[in-house]
């Protein structure tokens, strides 16, 4: 029978920190390889080179990047937009939006997360009405029906949980209020403008996508017709500046503690601004290492992203699993002067643990350049 506990190695050669990410012996780089996305075993190798000073990188396994803002086509269904990056557990696809949806979704497939990068309007659906902004995430329960009312253009991150669930994760020791109060999880509201668009006339077509598929079934009334609800199932609203991250001081920590939603086999992290680490011996740029039991997908929604050079609001970084990645020469370099007092940075991660394959729409604005963006490192 196989076991899941891990072969119990306590070992060490050589100079090396007695604690990780911290006092590195003089002029090493970390290289951090784990298992299970952080949480499993790990090792800490100390180079005399950054691990990404590569000169040449050939075949498929390479980082890429996307410019998801050069997508400019508005689609006025979200089943309509291009796939980003995709496997059996999770879809990603990039959506804009100028005017109001003319029919409403369905997501028979799986659980659906909005992350609103550009725009405001109102979010309609079975349990309500919910006004949204940028950094917001909405969240919508598998089968839910609903439809967006932009008040200005759109451009909207979807992530969804194939056959599975969005929840929250484990805070362990932090306990149940640590990253966000679940209070902060806005609801919708059956208001004015919730009835008064229940009363709009005429057809309503849904667009239910099942197996990756659209049907549409047409209605003679608004099927946004409910007159009340309870329960502990409900779309929820969270915005990325009602997240409080966990930080140390003394101790740089690992993208999982930024973790926002979790699902069958992927999870959602969110980093927003957080002080820089104070203890001179604590590395304060993210860490060389080796995620290779997991795929990893970093989108930039707003701010300074310090560890990458060249990359802006819009863009998405792919790392899949299997080579070394970590910060680009210029934050290395910016590590060893003073720092600033804080980050000023927003994005929305994704770590996959089956391998993504790249969709068409990511393929049509790659950056293909960004593999040689860690030469000179």
């Amino acid at each position: 029978m196989a076991s899941r506990n891990w072969i119990p190695i306590r070992a060490a050669q050589g100079a090396h920190s007695r604690q990780a990410h911290a006092d590195l012996p003089e002029g090493t780089y970390e290289r951090e390889v784990s298992k299970e996305g952080f949480f499993g075993p790990a090792s800490f190798l100390h180079h005399k080179h950054p691990p990404t000073g590569w000169v040449k990188f050939e075949g498929p396994l390479r980082p890429r990047a996307f410019d998801l803002a050069r997508l400019n086509a508005a689609e006025p269904s979200p089943w309509a937009a291009g796939k980003v990056l995709f496997n059996a557990a999770v879809e990603i696809r990039f959506w804009k939006l100028a005017s109001a949806m003319p029919n409403l979704a369905r997501n028979a497939d799986g659980d659906q997360l909005l992350f609103v990068h550009e725009g405001e309007g109102e979010l309609f659906c079975d349990y309500g009405r919910l006004a949204y902004r940028p950094g917001d995430y909405l969240y919508l329960p598998r089968g839910t029906m609903w439809g967006l009312k932009p008040s200005t253009p759109n451009a909207i991150l979807m992530i969804q949980a194939t056959n599975s669930h969005f929840g929250l994760p484990d805070k362990g020791l932090l306990g149940g209020h640590a990253l966000f109060d679940p209070a902060m999880l806005e609801t919708p509201v059956m208001d004015a403008a919730f009835r008064a668009h229940q009363d709009e006339p005429g057809e309503f077509t849904v667009e239910i996508k099942k197996q990756d598929e659209v049907s549409r079934v047409t209605y003679p009334y608004n099927p946004l017709d409910a007159v009340g609800w309870h329960g502990d199932l409900a779309p929820v609203r969270l915005n990325v500046t009602d997240l409080r991250p966990v930080m140390s001081h003394r101790y740089h920590l690992p993208p999982s503690v930024h973790s926002t939603f979790v699902a069958d086999r992927f999870v959602v992290c969110t980093f927003t601004p957080r002080p820089f680490e104070t203890d001179p011996g604590a590395l304060k740029v993210p860490f060389f290492h080796n995620n290779d039991d997991y795929d990893e997908v970093l989108f930039y929604h707003a701010g300074d992203f310090f560890s990458r050079d060249h990359i802006e609001a819009g863009m998405m970084t792919f790392h899949p699993s299997g080579f070394t990645h970590g910060p680009h020469p210029k934050a290395l370099k910016n590590m060893l002067k003073q720092p600033k007092p804080a980050t000023d940075e927003y994005a929305v991660m994704v770590d996959a643990r089956d391998p993504l394959d790249v969709g068409e729409a990511a393929a049509s604005v790659e950056n293909p350049g960004y593999v040689d963006s860690w030469k000179g490192a």
